[in-house]
């Protein structure tokens, strides 16, 4: 097998055989990556709603420890056969191009323009629950008592996160592994934004200020340690969910739905902030409210535009996925 050359390797591999498939998994990946950029907002619901969420799980479950022990071996076209690279390599790829390339945009954007950049993820997710509904109720009944109960914890677990509180935590190396873990674990499942889950433990800014220069002091390392937490939560996590998926699709997509209702919270642009506290010169909110704007201002209406422009992209992806798999 070894004697394969690498174009061998990657193109006799299980995945999409034309060029244009590729390109599009690149672009769904980079939209992932601008959604893994945002507090709030899960990269995973992106895969799931452009239609790749569990080719990318399945493709994820390929690197198992046969091929782990032959990339060790330095038998890296053999595994490159093996795993489903014409999947991950394309996805990949958009994620980071995503994160490399607009981390200081997104950083600009929800501190100088936070309610309409709120607003638009309020879109977004808002299609989302429908979507992610809707595939749920072409198999099973969605209103079925025992998929309303496991909307309702879904519901519950994800209001709960995003009413924590971010602290601050240490910026040791096992602590940076342990952040990649956990982000990762969230970016990918549907409804749990990874980057939220680091401002929970308070290291949003800490990891995207590296991103943002990678090569300034001790950065490159930092990324390096929370890149080989990431690829281990990754590998574990993903199985689990590929399982769920498989054994308890009706159970974990109503899971799902509830999660995407319960992050809302998190999402509404409009807030009265509570409490707050200096940690390091930075203001961190420790308590917040949502409220409704009371005057109907062109700003406001701006917003609620951005909002009807986030949730029709959304519906027009999803259409577009479907027509595309029902041509093909």
């Amino acid at each position: 097998m070894e004697k394969l050359t690498w174009k061998e390797a990657f193109w006799g591999g299980p995945g999409p055989s034309r060029k244009r498939d590729l390109i599009t998994l690149y672009l769904k990946g980079f939209l992932m990556g601008i959604a893994d950029l945002i507090p709030g907002v899960s990269g995973g619901t992106i895969a799931f709603i452009t239609g790749i969420y569990e080719d990318l799980l399945n493709a994820i479950a390929t690197v198992n420890k046969e091929v782990i022990f032959k990339i060790l071996k330095f038998q890296w076209k053999t595994a490159a056969h093996e795993m489903h690279l014409k999947i991950l390599l394309p996805i990949l790829g958009g994620i980071l191009t995503a994160i490399f390339s607009l981390a200081k945009l997104m950083h600009f954007l929800l501190n100088n323009h936070p309610i309409p950049t709120w607003g638009l993820f309020f879109g977004l997710i808002t299609a989302s629950i429908i979507i992610v509904g809707k595939d749920l109720d072409k198999t099973h009944r969605i209103h079925s008592p025992t998929n309303i109960l496991w909307i309702i914890i879904g519901v519950v677990v994800g209001y709960g996160l995003v009413s924590l509180i971010p602290v601050h935590t240490p910026e040791n190396l096992f602590f940076i592994f342990l952040c990649g873990v956990i982000g990762i674990t969230a970016m990918i499942l549907p409804g749990i934004s990874g980057s939220f889950i680091l401002l929970i433990l308070g290291k949003y800014e800490f990891i995207t200020a590296s991103v943002k220069d990678p090569f300034h002091g001790n950065n490159i390392i930092t990324l390096l340690v929370f890149g080989c937490g990431s690829v281990t939560g990754l590998l574990g996590f993903s199985k689990i969910l590929n399982y769920l998926l498989k054994h308890f699709r009706k159970n974990t997509l109503a899971f799902l739905v509830g999660l995407l209702i319960g992050t809302l919270k998190k999402l509404w642009p409009w807030k009265e902030v509570l409490e707050s506290t200096v940690i390091r010169g930075k203001t961190r909110v420790l308590r917040e409210q949502n409220f409704f704007p009371a005057d109907m201002s062109f700003d406001t209406l701006f917003v609620f535009g951005i909002m009807l422009v986030g949730f029709l992209a959304i519906i027009f992806m999803e259409y577009a996925s479907n027509h595309k798999r029902t041509s093909s």
